[in-house]
């Protein structure tokens, strides 16, 4: 059972036709206890808040006990406040946090055969299969995930079964699939379906959880003035689900330009970003459109840490962001590097190896700290008095000046590329 609903127009769909669509796929059924699998606050422009408020109180009006688990992956904790400004009225006491270090069990193996062959013998080991283990209970007449489409840097195109063996995923799959996406080359991955990693997803997917009752509800969005535009709804348990929803993401989240930017400015909202972990998707989604030699100048008023987790942001402290060549180096050698690849990759993705300068610009963590970990760091009262997000427009900008900026409100949204590198 495949459903979609599109609207391209600037607007997208209205409310009441993400509810219709939505009542749609409950219809009939007879459901008495349902997990609902939806994004944390780092995806609030997805509008899963919306659609699993919708989905939570049409169950719970029917009698049916609803769970929520949330697909965070590695990233903390989220608050009771973001909970309340995404979810709206469901109980914040309801929510259940994943812990991928401890609550996952594993389901089977990607075998080194299949790893080596979709990466072109680029990476060959196997990669443990974990899933939190709400998954597997039997006890759910349904598992519905519930997330976004759009560009990105590990897999090409977020979401689908990323949501169950990322954010719902445990240690082995996240650090492996994040190190394989790294060692084949953000360039290859971006924007683009059936990616190696992709790939290794939809093996598991069809190995070891097509016994599961798991429906995709699949988004594809834009934000402007502060408000979530949906273009696209997607639902079913098949891979055409994804396929539709890649497609309408690549019109609506790519944007290719006819020229690299020389100065590229990215603001991060302080909400939403609050670590380089997240707020280097300001790097990840943008450095496909830059010159050679520019600068990309990261508005963070929000960042006070690299890693969400406390080990995380010890080993990015330990070696920065020192590039492509000089991580995979230290790879060889560094035993916490190969006990934690997805931050080995992380630090791979964060750099412009060179190519471009970037500079974050902080309030909430010195600048000191900054330049320790490889960027040029600026006091972000000082960017923002020259750089007035409240007066710059996404897109071409030119400043008082005289200077050309290329200005980016929210990096998560979309993919920049200039059409001479594409």
């Amino acid at each position: 059972m495949n459903k979609y609903r599109e609207n391209q127009g600037e607007k997208g769909l209205t409310e009441n036709q993400l509810r219709e669509i939505l009542w749609e796929i409950l219809e009939g059924k007879n459901l008495k206890k349902v997990l609902i699998i939806p994004p944390d606050f780092t995806r609030q422009h997805s509008n899963a808040g919306f659609i699993t408020n919708v989905l939570y109180h049409t169950l719970r009006s029917r009698g049916c006990q609803v769970d929520i688990l949330l697909a965070q992956g590695t990233h903390e904790d989220i608050s009771r406040e973001q909970f309340l400004m995404m979810y709206g009225d469901i109980p914040y006491e309801i929510m259940i946090p994943h812990r991928w270090r401890e609550d996952t069990v594993s389901i089977g193996t990607v075998p080194s055969s299949y790893v080596k062959e979709v990466t072109e013998s680029l990476w060959s080991d196997e990669l443990t299969v974990e899933v939190n283990k709400r998954v597997l209970d039997p006890s759910y007449d349904l598992i519905l995930s519930v997330g976004q489409v759009v560009p990105h840097e590990v897999i090409g195109m977020a979401n689908h079964s990323k949501n169950i063996f990322v954010g719902v995923g445990g240690h082995e799959m996240i650090n492996k699939s994040h190190m394989i996406g790294a060692v084949l080359g953000l360039e290859q991955i971006m924007g683009k379906d059936y990616s190696a990693v992709r790939k290794v997803f939809d093996y598991a997917l069809e190995h070891f959880l097509s016994q599961i009752p798991l429906l995709f509800v699949l988004t594809v969005t834009t934000a402007s003035d502060n408000q979530i535009h949906t273009h696209g709804i997607y639902i079913g348990d098949e891979r055409k689900v994804l396929e539709e929803a890649i497609a309408m993401s690549q019109k609506k989240n790519i944007n290719f330009l006819d020229k690299s930017i020389k100065k590229c400015v990215v603001y991060l909202e302080p909400g939403e970003f609050k670590s380089t972990w997240v707020g280097n998707k300001a790097v990840y989604r943008t450095r496909m459109a830059m010159e050679d030699g520019g600068e990309l100048l990261i508005l963070a008023p929000g960042v006070n840490c690299f890693g969400e987790d406390s080990e995380n942001d010890r080993i990015i402290r330990k070696y920065g962001y020192c590039g492509r060549e000089k991580v995979l180096n230290l790879f060889q050698k560094e035993l916490d590097l190969q006990e934690n690849m997805g931050v080995a990759a992380h630090l791979i993705h964060g750099s412009s190896d060179g190519r471009f300068m970037i500079t974050y610009a902080v309030q909430k963590i010195t600048t000191q700290e900054i330049e320790a970990v490889g960027y040029r760091g600026t006091e972000y009262e000082n960017a923002i008095q020259h750089y007035d997000v409240r007066t710059l427009k996404d897109g071409w900008n030119v400043m008082p000046d005289g200077e050309e900026i290329y200005f980016i409100s929210n990096p998560a949204l979309g993919l920049w590329i200039s059409k001479e590198r594409f």
